[in-house]
């Protein structure tokens, strides 16, 4: 099983190409994708992505950069999406310090009422955090014990995606209930922390990613990346932890399996039934 938990499908790089892309994940390995959103459009479009290939799901929520965007029937829109048995997750949310494209209240009204959305749903959360370290794990602080009493015990409350920070901080990320999303990051020579990070958290809180068609491997570096390459990220690590890639593609799987209550890679309705939404 290999699955990558990130990916942007819908991007307008890949096109009328989705077809050939899926095609070559499923040729190098990769079982299962999640299409994630970024704004009310892609999001609709990562669940056309999901409803149209065989275990692709979909995430759907408004990234920080347009949190200014997002009006009371945005949550309202989202929450009737998430209807899809194929949607298993909100997200990407959080907050960006770095570019800054939208006020930092703004960022921080749009974060809070997507988690109130994401806790009403009983979905996890795909979280962005870039240059907001000690922000972003504040309020997932107050999420999680909020969250918890009505939460499955044993089920990760979300996935940090394409981590960036230090070892410290994803272990208490993970003591709140986060999984950690490594990306083809990890291969850059500069990436010292993120490899740190790779080799030191317990495989069970680990997960791996594309981001494409952003981010790709150090050995593509300028090309569109594509999920069929979150097999090059699984080899990486697994070289730097020093265990074998099936070892680390079935753990990260499972990992994201149990996070995104996929089950055995199946369909998320079955699990989901009986659920209070």
């Amino acid at each position: 099983m290999l699955i990558d938990s990130h990916c942007h499908l819908q991007d307008p790089k890949f096109g009328s190409g989705v077809d050939d892309v899926v095609r070559r994940a499923r040729e190098a390995g990769v079982t299962a994708m999640v299409v994630v959103g970024y704004d009310m459009q892609s999001s609709h479009r990562a669940v056309e992505i999901a409803d149209s290939y065989e275990n692709v799901y979909a995430s759907i929520g408004v990234h920080p950069h347009d949190a200014k965007t997002l009006r009371p029937a945005d949550i309202e829109e989202l929450g009737g999406m998430a209807d899809s048995a194929r949607v298993v997750a909100i997200g990407e949310i959080g907050l960006d310090l770095f570019r800054n494209l939208s006020p930092h209240d703004e960022q921080d009204r749009a974060f809070q009422q997507q988690l109130d959305l994401a806790r009403s749903l009983r979905l996890p959360v795909v979280i962005h955090s870039r240059d907001a370290d000690a922000e972003t794990f504040a309020v997932l602080a107050e999420y999680e014990k909020a969250a918890r009493a009505d939460w499955p015990k044993d089920r990760p409350l979300g996935i940090m995606h394409c981590y960036a920070g230090n070892l410290p901080l994803a272990l208490q990320y993970i003591d709140l209930g986060f999984v950690i999303s490594i990306a083809a990051t990890v291969t850059y020579p500069a990436a010292v922390k993120t490899r740190t990070v790779a080799k030191g958290i317990p495989l069970r809180w680990l997960a791996v990613e594309t981001d494409s068609p952003y981010l790709p491997p150090q050995d593509k570096r300028g090309k569109r990346n594509e999920p069929a390459n979150v097999r090059e990220v699984a080899q990486y690590i697994a070289d730097l932890r020093g265990e074998t890639l099936a070892a680390v593609c079935d753990g990260t799987a499972t990992t994201t399996a149990r996070l995104f209550g996929l089950g055995d890679i199946g369909e998320p309705a079955a699990q989901r039934e009986g659920e209070a939404r």
